[in-house]
């Protein structure tokens, strides 16, 4: 039996719908049914119910986005550092292993090979790297598993939430056996306040930039065949391989879905911060090496992006 925390959230949702498939037994638990923040309460839970694996999709996003986190430091804290080391060290002690929703989000920009070097910059907006993103792709490389987060705490500037995400995986590292899942910028067919590609339809102004991106259905399938698999416990980047700019996306949506609106994108980075941001925005490449090298099958990028809007449910 697996059990999943945080199962009515965005992400934890997804993993009841995919192990409903599987026709995999699983069970969700509920901090109001018992409170797994607290060590001695979830240990003495693992102790009686012996799960095979347990999903934490718990976490602490801010709503209507991460500007919300600079204010409720003390919820981000909870949910995204204190909370996973809890489950860690509860695992641990039973002998359960488990997988960890973390982020992407801990990074900023992308390694770019020019010149016969490999550098990391942290700015993609600037105007001769987008001429390379459009120009030779491939130039465009991916943070690993092993590179340090260069949006934390550790190296700011970075979001409170992207600050915790990263303490929390650092937190967790080595206790137990478990598995780090990073999930970026997540999206699928069904439309929702989540959902990025409803966010992109819906802003006033698009952000423009680069990033890798995960489709929900395929991020938690992944997560759970890295499990089926026998995978190496250990970090893996859950994204899409490939990246995608923003604009791509717009493309995209305006050759699938022909809205009616027309539209616009922030002229700069200090207009964007200055409207529309609060906090530092992640925007990343993701390295899917290890995730494939594992016998994950994941479909790249765009050919996700391109399903999901062909297929798109607007809420009704």
């Amino acid at each position: 039996m697996i059990l999943i925390l945080g199962a009515t959230g965005y992400i934890g949702q997804a993993f009841v719908r995919e192990l409903q498939q599987r026709q995999q037994p699983f069970t969700t638990l509920s901090r109001r049914e018992t409170d797994y923040s607290r060590f001695e309460i979830f240990w003495k839970y693992l102790q009686k119910t012996r799960p095979a694996f347990v999903v934490n999709a718990a976490g602490y996003t801010g709503k209507p986005n991460v500007d919300a986190c600079e204010t409720a430091r003390g919820d981000t804290l909870q949910g995204n550092t204190l909370l996973p080391l809890t489950i860690a060290q509860a695992c641990a002690a039973a002998g359960t292993p488990w997988g960890h929703v973390s982020s992407g989000c801990i990074f900023s920009g992308a390694k770019v090979s020019a010149h016969g070097k490999l550098q990391v910059e942290r700015d993609m907006t600037r105007p001769d790297l987008k001429d390379l993103v459009a120009k030779n792709p491939a130039a465009i490389l991916g943070f690993t598993e092993t590179d340090a987060p260069n949006f934390s705490f550790r190296q700011p500037p970075c979001s409170f939430y992207s600050g915790t995400k990263a303490l929390g995986e650092e937190a967790i590292a080595g206790v137990g056996q478990s598995y780090i899942w990073r999930l970026r910028i997540p999206f699928d067919e069904f439309d929702s306040p989540r959902n990025y590609l409803s966010k992109v339809q819906r802003y006033p102004k698009v952000y423009d930039n680069v990033n890798s991106i995960s489709h929900r259905e395929d991020f938690v399938r992944a997560c759970l065949d890295l499990w089926k698999l026998h995978a190496p416990f250990g970090i893996y980047n859950v994204t899409n391989p490939g990246f995608v700019t923003t604009r791509e996306v717009v493309q995209m949506v305006e050759r699938i879905l022909k809205p009616a609106r027309r539209f616009e994108f922030w002229e700069s980075d200090e207009e964007f911060y200055r409207v529309a941001a609060k906090t530092p925005r992640s925007n990343c490449v993701m390295d899917t090496v290890k995730l494939l090298g594992a016998g994950v099958k994941i479909r790249p990028v765009h050919e996700a992006l391109e399903d999901s809007l062909q297929k798109w449910r607007r809420e009704t």
